[in-house]
Formats: C-alpha cells, sequence, structure tokens
C-alpha cells in the first residue's frame, strides 16, 4: 500500500448503529488515497466487530484500541493522530458523514503557502440521518482573531497540513477541538473554507455540543487558560461567541 496522503481520524464508542454510513462516506471519496484509522474506545456493543469486517476487505482501513475507556473523544483522536501516515489529518465522528467530493475539493487549497487548515460548511441531520437543509455556514477565510470570535470550524469538516503546522495533539479540555484549530492558526497561519456543503452533522444526541450554557463556560477557560488573554480582550471575543453561537444553535 502507497503511503496515504490523507489520515482520517475516526473515534468510536458504541456507534454501531451509524458507524456502517461513516465508515461507508470515507470509502466513497472520490480522492481514494487515504488512510481510515478508527479508534475504538472499549466498545461494549458491535462497534469492533464492524470496523474489524471493513479493514479485512480494505487494507486502507486499520482499527486501534484505548486500553480502557477514556470517556471522552480527545484521547482516541490523540492516538489516531500519533499513528497517522498521512501529510493531511482530517477527522469524522462516528455518526456523522462525508460527502463524496469532501477531499477532493479541499486538498487543492493547500495550495496556498499561508493556508494550514481547510474546512466547509455542513449540513445538520437528525438521529435517523434525515436532513432538511439546515445549513451551518462559516466564513471564506479564517485568522486566528477571526477563529477567536467563534467555533467557526466544524471539526468534522477541518482537515490541516502536518508538514506547515507539525504534528499536534488535541488538549485535554473541553472544546478539544476549538481549542486545537486555535493552536494552529495561532502560528500565523489561515484557514479557508471551500465554500461548499461536504459533510452531514447529525445533531441529534451530542449533548457536549448540545448544551450551550457548559459551551460557553468552556470557552471562557480556553480565552483565559489556553489563550492567556487579558480579561478585556476575553470578554470580547466572548461577546462575539456567544451572540454567533446562539445564531448557529438556531439554524
Amino acid at each position: 500500500m502507497e503511503k496515504p496522503v490523507v489520515s482520517v481520524i475516526m473515534p468510536c464508542y458504541n456507534a454501531e448503529a451509524y458507524l456502517p454510513e461513516s465508515i461507508e462516506s470515507v470509502i466513497s471519496q472520490t480522492f481514494h488515497n487515504w488512510e481510515l484509522l478508527v479508534i475504538d474506545d472499549c466498545s461494549t456493543d458491535n462497534s469492533a466487530e464492524i470496523v474489524r469486517t471493513y479493514a479485512s476487505k480494505d487494507e486502507r482501513i486499520r482499527m486501534l484500541r484505548t486500553e480502557k475507556p477514556s470517556g471522552s473523544a480527545t484521547v482516541p483522536r490523540n492516538i489516531g493522530i500519533q499513528k497517522a501516515q498521512g501529510r493531511y489529518i482530517a477527522f469524522l465522528d462516528a455518526d456523522d458523514q462525508w460527502f463524496p467530493e469532501k477531499l477532493e475539493q479541499q486538498l487543492p487549497l493547500f495550495e496556498a503557502p499561508e493556508v494550514a487548515v481547510v474546512f466547509s460548511n455542513y449540513e445538520k441531520m437528525d438521529s435517523e440521518g434525515k436532513r432538511s437543509s439546515r445549513i451551518v455556514k462559516a466564513p471564506a477565510l479564517l485568522t486566528y482573531r477571526k477563529l477567536l470570535q467563534s467555533n467557526a470550524i466544524g471539526n468534522l469538516t477541518g482537515i490541516y497540513d502536518t508538514e506547515k503546522a507539525g504534528k499536534k495533539q488535541m488538549p485535554d479540555l473541553h472544546h478539544e477541538d476549538y481549542a486545537f484549530w486555535l493552536s494552529i492558526l495561532k502560528q500565523g497561519f489561515v484557514a479557508r473554507n471551500t465554500n461548499t456543503v461536504l459533510a452531514a452533522y447529525r445533531a441529534a444526541g451530542k449533548s457536549l455540543s448540545g448544551n450551550k450554557f457548559k459551551a460557553m463556560a468552556w470557552t471562557w477557560k480556553i480565552y483565559r487558560r489556553e489563550e492567556n488573554l487579558a480579561f478585556p480582550a476575553a470578554c470580547y471575543y466572548f461577546m462575539h461567541y456567544a451572540v454567533r453561537s446562539c445564531l448557529k444553535f438556531l439554524k
């Protein structure tokens, strides 16, 4: 097998109901030079067997496991990042889906030297996978300062260049994906949106992202503890974040 260009990191815990559709959405990519690392967080359902079946048929798919249940997506994602062989690293949860041209549309945007992250808009779907044209749109271009105003990168859409930004681990905190994207752009890079809808996010049942008050508290901690923003600056960015978060929730 040739060295993959893109490594797809998929944390998994008791996701047997949705896992096949998520894996199939990677297999269906029009860009074929990828590897899929599914990191099972000690599932008690049939998830591990589902992954093994796919891996036996497609050498691009690998299953890894945590030593013990971690209770979060951070540990499995970091295991995947550590084991990833591709230059580009992307993320997809085991209940979300990509659209077929996602990688093909994203990769050319990395040709610009200042672009280290590429993302896209995405569509919400319910627990049954029903889509209803609820599109979450993001800005066309994000700098570090712009990203501080809103967690505008849907993690299921983000992909980053390790040759430019280096291999990074997600921090062990809530909203780890937000802190992760901030850490890349803080180096002076920018993130570019394809301005197309390339993924579907299963909104129902996402308890962590669904509790907006907790999410706001976690964001404040990122501003103050991770980004070390002065209190006035943290208030300024938090005001922007709160307004945009509420608007996104209504979509």
